[in-house]
């Protein structure tokens, strides 16, 4: 009330000077003494210093907002008289606890980490971004995508890969195997050329199959397990149904970061529309944007033990069966031939192997694909 007094009494005397405003005002809180000023430089239409009232001023350049700004001679203070501004519209997110400005915290490829600038909340969340190009370029295979031209029957190079992803045997017992049982001789070197130039084929093949697949089960579990590569761990990240026991997709990486993990779940996106009710994985964070920004509906479980009602189990049976093929390879020599040896062994996980939980079926009859043993032998005629 004290201040609106005052206010009116600047307003109604047109005759009132610098001086006579200063004594007024120098008791008033700092807003109301700043609306004095305000109010009397729209009656006398001439600029003061807010703080000792001065009219000794020059012009001082322009603020964010393109208003004029002003410098006091005497007391150096800067300020912009009273004029029409513009909000400024931040390109970052408000904190969803507090509503206050937030920074930048980390920068990721699939997502920027947001945090809350009042120290009181610090509070932090993830904002999902589009991820670059070279992320989501696919891998490519480096083989052959037909069985003509060469000169042994396809269906001894069938059996051949059938003994060494299914039997995990080496090149030199399927040489053996060949000559001693089926009187066919062949070329341990041969063997290994085999076991690496159908991969592109075969994973023509498996994509044919996919939209026959039913999917759509309660959970989906993801993991990674690491092998050496010419001496340097690299990492193999899974997706694999729980009730099927089918390996959805898989990513070979040397690092493990959020970027493996968005790049495993938007390829199973591309591969399969079907959604589960739950994902399951371990504590890893690298999985939590990833399933946020891709399968939003779906519930992430994270499991603390295998003791846990819903765990890891099914997936960790599965690196146990590659683990078991994997080591008697004795190292993996480059990034590009564990690619096509890899993508070979998942086809017949898939497709051909026989699981005893499954009743001796393989995962891709379960799923619901449908093909005859006549079948799987016309894959070879092409």
């Amino acid at each position: 009330m004290y201040g609106s007094v005052k206010l009116k009494y600047i307003v109604n005397r047109s005759n009132i000077g610098y001086t006579r405003v200063k004594s007024i005002t120098k008791n008033l809180p700092r807003k109301e003494r700043s609306s004095c000023v305000i109010l009397h430089q729209y009656t006398f239409e001439k600029i003061i210093c807010p703080r000792c009232f001065s009219d000794h001023l020059y012009l001082y350049g322009h603020d964010k907002h393109g208003n004029q700004k002003y410098k006091c001679r005497s007391c150096n203070r800067q300020f912009t008289p009273a004029s029409k501004r513009t909000t400024s519209q931040s390109k970052y997110h408000k904190c969803p606890v507090c509503g206050r400005a937030t920074f930048i915290w980390h920068r990721y490829d699939t997502y920027l980490h947001f945090k809350c600038g009042s120290k009181t909340c610090n509070h932090s969340f993830k904002i999902p971004i589009p991820p670059p190009s070279l992320l989501l370029l696919p891998q490519n295979l480096d083989g052959v995508t037909s069985f003509s031209g060469f000169r042994t029957p396809p269906f001894m190079i069938f059996i051949a890969l059938s003994l060494y992803y299914d039997a995990n045997i080496s090149t030199r017992a399927i040489k053996r195997f060949l000559l001693n049982w089926l009187n066919f001789s062949i070329s341990h070197v041969a063997i290994h050329y085999w076991t690496k130039a159908f991969a592109p084929w075969f994973q023509i093949v498996s994509k044919l199959y996919y939209p026959a697949l039913n999917l759509n089960s309660d959970t989906w579990h993801a993991d990674e397990t690491f092998i050496k590569i010419n001496g340097i761990e690299h990492y193999l990240w899974i997706l694999i149904d729980s009730e099927t026991r089918f390996v959805i997709s898989f990513v070979l990486s040397d690092k493990r970061d959020s970027n493996s993990a968005f790049l495993l779940f938007y390829r199973a996106k591309c591969l399969t529309d079907a959604v589960p009710l739950c994902i399951v994985t371990d504590h890893w964070d690298a999985y939590n944007q990833a399933i946020a920004t891709l399968y939003p509906s779906v519930t992430h479980h994270q499991y603390e033990n295998f003791s846990d009602d819903v765990s890891n189990n099914v997936i960790e049976a599965f690196n146990h069966t590659f683990k078991a093929w994997y080591r008697t390879k004795k190292g993996l020599k480059s990034f590009a031939s564990s690619l096509n040896l890899i993508t070979t062994f998942l086809f017949h996980y898939n497709f051909l192997h026989q699981h005893t939980s499954l009743n001796l079926l393989s995962p891709a009859l379960v799923a619901g694909a449908s093909f005859s043993p006549m079948q799987m032998q016309s894959w070879l005629l092409f």
